[in-house]
């Protein structure tokens, strides 16, 4: 099986196993941490574009576990960070690290902002190596061993 459709498949559970704990995504840290999620991984390659920003819109509007949050309020946050990114990006990625550290002892909660960075990595077709590089540098700073989503 080729790369993309093993993270097709893998996206597709993921996206089943974050609907089986919506419930438990509510907090506020879990909301900040998967919106920053989104601008780290749309931010890898060095800038943030119109195609990426189309894509975390999307994901806000379908999917069902940010449905918990308003729309309008994850699209501030997420366009918060990418602004922390877009202006210093060594800088903005410690401030961003740090909001996705808040999950950490929240297991449930960190490994979903995992599969949220996956999947949003993914949206476009190509899970490119500077974005698997960013989620598996969330992964060690979770304590989340990468092996554990094939990064």
């Amino acid at each position: 099986m080729a790369l993309w459709d093993r993270l097709k498949d893998s996206a597709t559970t993921m996206q089943g196993q974050l609907m089986a704990k919506k419930n438990d995504l509510k907090s506020g840290a879990f909301r900040d941490a998967s919106m920053a999620m989104c601008a780290l991984v749309a931010a890898a390659d060095g800038s943030i574009d119109a195609s990426e920003r189309q894509r975390v819109a999307a994901l806000i509007a379908t999917n069902d576990v940010l449905k918990n949050f308003p729309a309008d309020d994850l699209q501030a946050r997420f366009n918060d960070y990418c602004q922390k990114l877009t202006v210093d990006f060594d800088f903005g990625k410690v401030s961003v690290m740090q909001t996705i550290g808040k999950v950490q002892k929240k297991p449930v909660e960190a490994r979903a902002v995992v599969q949220i960075g996956i999947v949003i990595g993914g949206a476009d077709g190509d899970f490119d190596k500077t974005e698997q590089a960013v989620v598996r540098e969330v992964c060690f700073a979770l304590g989340i061993n990468p092996a554990e989503f094939d990064l």
